[in-house]
């Protein structure tokens, strides 16, 4: 009897409900309207209705959270899932990005000199290799890394590849890192790239 009264009043009838919940609980009452009420386009979208489905079939990114049904969106299980990775990440990528940070902006090494075998070993292994252009950068062959001044930004310092010919080029430990947490972390990458790994 009562879903027989409730579809007489779709067709024509939201008005008629607004007007007769306004007199219930306020939790009540949202539950009844959007019972009937279509989602807008960006509601929608964000309750993951009417988005359009990956043609890729590759996992899909970590979208930003919002509060569903009243949950905060701080408890919301996908926000929980979401912190628990960021912190994974964190901790994987830390040791190498603080290493990096202190060759570069530390009075530990001097402009040109070579990284000691320990801090090379490691800058190769966890960081050079990944760079996505890492053939290029080695080109004729790796004989070490040096830290210098960046050929056209003199304030800052760099990380060089310095080839067995004598030349050298510099890379970037920031797109090392970002390569690296694509390739390892695919689901949570781009947003956790976006929070800590912003581009100067």
């Amino acid at each position: 009897m009562a879903s027989s009264a409730l579809a007489l009043l779709l067709p024509r009838g939201v008005p008629a409900l607004r007007a007769a919940s306004a007199s219930l609980p306020r939790r009540c009452a949202l539950g009844i309207l959007a019972a009937v009420e279509p989602l807008s386009p960006p509601a929608a979208a964000s309750a993951g209705e009417g988005a359009p489905a990956s043609s890729s079939g590759g996992p899909k990114a970590t979208p930003p959270l919002k509060a569903l049904h009243g949950t905060p969106w701080n408890l919301h299980p996908d926000y929980r899932r979401w912190k628990d990775a960021e912190e994974e990440i964190l901790r994987d990528i830390e040791p190498i990005r603080m290493l990096t940070k202190h060759i570069l902006h530390s009075d530990r090494y001097f402009d040109g000199e070579r990284l000691s075998a320990k801090d090379e070993k490691e800058v190769i292994g966890k960081l050079l290799r990944y760079h996505p252009r890492s053939e290029d950068k080695i080109g004729c062959g790796l004989d070490y890394i040096m830290v210098d001044r960046h050929p056209q930004f003199k304030h800052s310092r760099c990380l060089f590849v310095v080839r067995t010919d004598g030349g050298w080029i510099d890379f970037s430990y920031q797109k090392c890192l970002r390569a690296y947490i694509r390739d390892k972390y695919p689901l949570h990458a781009e947003r956790f790239i976006g929070e800590h790994l912003k581009r100067n």
